[in-house]
């Protein structure tokens, strides 16, 4: 059974979080606390195996107390967050001190739709029970990130990056980018989040790395040192017109449960622009994508797969290196220099 120990502030949430895990097969309930002094006394007493946490609470905010249990007695968390965009950044920022996933809440005056995210609330908290502790305490610990600046390429503006990621990704695609030159060829990213989140993710992205990043647009025309991140609410291909390479940004039905999807993305390379892209699937959860990357292997991507050891989830990349899928399988850090290199060789 997977111990889960509820911190939030309201009695209602607490309430509808309790009921979603008690009808949930593999979880127990096994504390819930309204504030992190309540919670980081219950830690003590209970051990538990995961934790949901809201993050605007009394005495002590969550991102302050996050901070302190991947500090003390780093384990798995999973922030219960409004999805406002006023809430993003703090959220993202929770990704960044060591929070495995985040899942979304009503307003406070309607804590009954929360029974809406259940499914979703069980998958990521089981799959948190089992993410890469390790690898999530040296992101919540590692000292400021000082990068040296790549080595400039020259603008390359005939080749193509398609990354794709899921939980862990926020981060994973944050360290990837700001190891690569600014004249970079054009990178088109999704990331499964949600829609109020990708426009926050990509203005925290720019401000952090050296190329431009934004959220993709219908249209978009792909530049070298331009990085287009997938809408929350719709998917992103590549389409070619002209001899040129766009961004296509639509609405349409999930794939593999997602939209974004990785699989949506990957499939339009593969039919449009396979010989001169470089595929790259990170850390995530599920499979999506995976099958896709085969595809565009075969096709003539050159594909790289981040290792288990740095991923904080090895479904993703482990799907797509069972198939076979990749051509190199690399620890995060080493990434975007075998990207630079094999771009160089080319």
């Amino acid at each position: 059974m997977i111990k889960v120990l509820i911190v939030d502030d309201s009695i209602l949430i607490r309430k509808v979080l309790s009921e979603i895990f008690e009808r949930a097969s593999g979880i127990e309930v096994i504390g819930t606390a309204e504030d992190p002094f309540i919670a980081r006394d219950k830690i003590k007493q209970l051990n538990p195996d995961v934790i949901t946490l809201d993050i605007e609470m009394p005495k002590m905010d969550g991102i302050t107390f996050l901070k302190n249990i991947m500090r003390l007695k780093p384990m798995p968390v999973v922030m219960i967050s409004t999805l406002t965009q006023k809430g993003a950044p703090a959220t993202l920022q929770a990704m960044e001190y060591g929070a495995v996933d985040y899942v979304g809440k009503p307003s406070a005056d309607q804590p009954e739709l929360l029974a809406a995210y259940a499914e979703e609330i069980i998958a990521k908290v089981k799959m948190a029970s089992v993410a890469n502790i390790s690898r999530l305490e040296q992101q919540a610990n590692r000292a400021p990130l000082v990068v040296k600046p790549a080595a400039r390429m020259g603008k390359v503006t005939n080749k193509l990056v398609a990354v794709g990621a899921s939980t862990g990704g926020t981060e994973a695609i944050r360290e990837l980018l700001l190891m690569m030159p600014a004249d970079c060829p054009p990178m088109v990213v999704t990331q499964h989040i949600p829609p109020v989140f990708s426009a926050s993710f990509a203005k925290r992205l720019n401000g952090l790395v050296p190329m431009e990043v934004t959220e993709a647009r219908d249209g978009d025309k792909l530049m070298a040192g331009h990085v287009y991140i997938a809408p929350g609410d719709k998917h992103l291909a590549v389409m070619k017109k002209g001899g040129l390479l766009y961004c296509h940004v639509y609405a349409g039905e999930r794939v593999n449960l997602h939209i974004p999807s990785v699989e949506v993305l990957f499939n339009s390379v593969t039919e449009h622009c396979a010989n001169i892209t470089i595929g790259v699937m990170l850390t995530g959860m599920g499979a999506d994508g995976a099958s896709a990357m085969l595809e565009m292997k075969s096709a003539g991507c050159h594909t790289v797969i981040q290792d288990e050891s740095t991923s904080v989830v090895w479904g993703m990349p482990g799907a797509a290196a069972q198939l076979g899928a990749g051509d190199k399988i690399l620890p995060l850090q080493n990434i975007a220099g075998h990207i630079v290199s094999h771009l160089k060789r080319k």
